[in-house]
């Protein structure tokens, strides 16, 4: 047992879930490492452990599963933790229409990505009051203040949940004048594995690379605004410039953009 703070990290197999991990054991933290790939989780933890000298807690675990978030929960008062961070990175883009896809799949999809990161702060937001002490970063999208598009139907939908959750979190929490905040991190195109797994891949690298960040400058910019207590951050001055636009372009404008852009999407999946 030690004295650290302990962040609890969804989807920290890879991408920004591992990142996140590794920023906060550079700045102090315990981490609990949870995503559904033990082998992956275990190597993280390890490196995690000899390079920053902290201590780590690997949970795997499905978020698809109806019990998941309980099952994380258990686990981490059995080894004696609390939660004085949470990071809700756990994500992946469900490629397809609402057509032609199962609703087990886009079930499943709203649970991962929705359901359970609000379950997740639900049942840890009391511990964190009795203590007076929390942060929790929801990691969002760009996508959230864009035009829903055809294909990939409920990204854009859920993320745009995420951030309006997070700003009542964080107005609520003001109120009760609690140290706790809550941020919704919104990053654009960012270099990790999600394009591969949603498929996504060779339209991503069509894209221009002035569009895209890596992962180090995004993670800062979510933990920096959490402690700063920002309810919303959108990391990097293109995606900024991009969030801006779309609050100010026309509405019927707005759409035929992501209308074009979303037939891109579905071409690059039928090929």
């Amino acid at each position: 047992m030690t004295n650290n703070r302990l962040a609890l990290i969804t989807g920290a197999s890879a991408g920004l879930g591992a990142e996140f991990a590794r920023q906060y054991a550079e700045k102090g933290w315990d981490v609990a490492l949870t995503a559904r790939r033990a082998d992956r989780l275990d190597k993280l933890a390890r490196e995690i452990e000899e390079k920053y000298k902290v201590a780590t807690l690997v949970i795997t675990q499905d978020l698809a599963l109806q019990k998941s978030v309980d099952s994380i929960l258990h686990e981490l008062k059995e080894a004696g933790r609390h939660v004085d961070a949470l990071v809700n990175n756990a994500g992946y883009g469900l490629p397809g229409t609402f057509f032609n896809t199962s609703w087990k799949e886009q079930a499943q999809f709203i649970r991962v990505l929705y359901t359970a990161p609000i379950e997740l702060v639900h049942k840890l937001l009391p511990g964190m009051a009795e203590r007076n002490f929390g942060r929790i970063i929801n990691v969002a999208s760009l996508a959230g203040y864009a035009p829903g598009t055809g294909g990939h139907t409920l990204y854009a939908s859920v993320k745009a949940g995420l951030i309006k959750f997070s700003e009542s979190i964080h107005a609520e929490a003001k109120d009760a004048e609690l140290d706790i905040h809550c941020t919704a991190l919104c990053p654009g195109f960012t270099f990790t594995e999600f394009h591969d797994v949603n498929g996504t891949r060779d339209m991503a690298n069509e894209s221009p690379k002035w569009m895209w960040m890596e992962a180090g400058p995004v993670v800062e910019a979510g933990i920096d605004g959490v402690t700063r207590g920002h309810p919303v951050v959108v990391p990097g001055a293109v995606n900024k410039g991009v969030a801006t636009l779309t609050r100010i372009l026309p509405e019927p404008l707005g759409r035929e953009l992501m209308k074009r852009q979303s037939k891109r999407f579905r071409k690059m999946e039928n090929d």
